[in-house]
């Protein structure tokens, strides 16, 4: 994976799903963790985005995806655990398969991230401008609106 340490800073790039279906969108957040984010994880050397996506459904949710536009550029620049971080991410639209059981928007799904649990859930996007507890904090008003073309956020938290 694509992180390393420099000087005072974690410097890692990140590939995301947007998910959004029938007016909601799927976040995840991993056990012990209080804020919610877009699932997704990192790019491994010699690898591109996208099939970074592709590989971070399959292995945390097991289920294998179509990942197409590039929705979202953002420079990330946050405090976690008392590390500095200092993250590139591509955010990428992304569908489940038509018959997938995780587009079930009335329960949690569960996943995997190493040897810790994750929780997936979907949200309805107009509850999503209120929701402190989701990060980065420009997905509360982004996701929200019509995803079309390429925009370029930068988050200071």
């Amino acid at each position: 994976m694509i992180s390393i340490q420099i000087a005072d800073h974690r410097f890692q790039l990140r590939a995301a799903a947007v998910l959004v279906h029938a007016g909601h969108v799927l976040l995840h957040r991993l056990e012990g963790d209080t804020f919610w984010a877009l699932p997704g994880g990192r790019v491994e050397p010699g690898e591109d985005a996208r099939a970074t996506v592709v590989r971070e459904m399959a292995e945390e949710l097991g289920e294998h995806v179509a990942c197409s536009d590039l929705l979202y550029v953002v420079e990330n620049f946050f405090t976690h655990a008392g590390q500095k971080n200092h993250e590139i991410g591509f955010y990428f639209r992304v569908e489940l398969a038509p018959k997938s059981t995780r587009l079930n928007l009335t329960q949690d799904h569960a996943g995997i991230e190493g040897s810790k649990r994750l929780e997936f859930r979907w949200f309805p996007t107009a509850t999503l401008e209120t929701m402190e507890e989701l990060r980065p904090a420009f997905l509360r008003q982004s996701l929200t609106q019509p995803l079309h073309g390429v925009q370029h956020f930068i988050q200071r938290d």
